[in-house]
């Protein structure tokens, strides 16, 4: 037995006498292949099996029959084809396994469309793509601009609560009730204890102190604070003007240690495209400075908004499925270099995906006369 093939002998009453074997009851041979050997070892197996046959057929043309002999021939011939297949085809799956004939090249993998072989994108022919890397360009886009968005919180007297020793004639009939000095002494302490009544964002767009954001954000406040990255206090700001009708608002502050504020560029809202990526800062349910992305979804949208003072139509805005909710609005909504192209002001709480903002358009048109407060 050899390491490339293994002979097994036949099973029968003259299996140990193999010399007295006539040519009928030559024993066969059976031939396991082993993918594992080499092709060297292969060739060394062929030869031998070949030198065999060979032995056979001289020894049977000695002393046989001339058809005997031819008999014994043919069936060596066959064997020895055999022999010479199997080695072949052995030699060329190790030709093919150990990839001798390439040259030391990379065997060839299957390749997905649009795909090199050398792996790289590769485009098609009459087909022109675009593509927007999210991953890196949001991120410098959002280090850079979020400094300069705030959060503010207004706030405002605590409502009183209806109760009868307020009333007048209760006094005068029990004698002034609670006294007049403890009534007067509680009313100075509710007015000096201003309560938290709102939040919302606004961002810098002068480096010296002045913010946008929106009406809606500051109406009714006693008190508006700001407050700031970078600052361990919030910073107390004066509303410098507001308009009810357009939604807008600039506030000032004072920088507590004199240095410039950072701020953000007022881009052009004419230039976007429907499909153009944006994104929206602000701080949504007082998780501040959060980011928001998604495409600018439609221009010019005509808009109704119900509050306390009844129903207001809002023109020309920007709609976007960028996520925008209650804590938003004021804050900026960004084109891909990191500009302002609107003020995020409202959404449509039925649907999923709809925001609104107030165009750069429109503010740019009123903004000196909003820090003036002569609009």
């Amino acid at each position: 037995m050899n390491d490339d093939y293994k002979r097994t002998e036949p099973v029968g009453p003259n299996s140990n006498d193999h010399k007295s074997a006539t040519a009928a009851e030559k024993p066969s041979t059976t031939y396991i292949y082993e993918s594992s050997n080499s092709a060297k070892d292969l060739k060394a197996s062929y030869e031998k099996e070949l030198g065999i046959h060979m032995g056979l057929m001289n020894a049977s043309g000695g002393g046989g029959r001339r058809k005997r002999a031819g008999a014994g021939s043919a069936r060596t011939m066959l064997a020895s084809f055999l022999v010479g297949a199997m080695v072949i085809g052995g030699f060329s799956y190790m030709a093919d396994k150990n990839n001798l004939f390439s040259a030391g090249q990379a065997p060839v993998t299957q390749q997905t469309s649009g795909e090199a072989p050398d792996g790289s994108a590769q485009q098609d022919a009459g087909i022109s793509t675009a593509s927007f890397n999210t991953s890196d360009d949001i991120a410098d886009v959002y280090a850079e601009a979020s400094p300069a968005v705030v959060k503010i919180e207004t706030y405002a007297e605590p409502q009183r609560s209806a109760s009868m020793f307020d009333d007048p004639a209760f006094r005068q009939f029990f004698g002034g009730g609670r006294g007049g000095q403890e009534q007067q002494q509680t009313q100075e302490q509710s007015a000096a204890e201003l309560e938290l009544t709102g939040s919302g964002t606004g961002f810098f767009f002068e480096s010296d102190g002045y913010i946008l954001t929106n009406e809606h954000v500051i109406s009714g406040a006693k008190e508006v604070k700001v407050t700031v990255q970078g600052y361990d206090e919030p910073l107390t700001a004066e509303v410098l003007g507001s308009s009810y009708d357009l939604d807008l608002a600039v506030l000032k502050v004072e920088s507590p240690d004199g240095n410039e504020f950072p701020a953000l560029k007022l881009g052009s809202s004419e230039d976007t495209k429907i499909g153009d990526w944006v994104m929206a800062i602000g701080n949504p349910y007082g998780f501040d400075q959060t980011l928001t992305m998604g495409v600018l979804s439609a221009k010019e949208r005509p808009i109704t908004i119900s509050d306390e003072q009844g129903e207001y139509q809002y023109e020309h805005l920007l709609q976007t499925d960028a996520s925008i909710n209650p804590g938003n609005s004021g804050g900026p909504l960004l084109n891909e270099e990191g500009e302002v192209i609107g003020i995020n002001t409202a959404v449509n709480a039925e649907a999923q995906g709809i925001g609104f903002a107030i165009p750069t358009t429109t503010i740019t048109k009123v903004l000196e006369q909003l820090k003036t407060n002569t609009l």
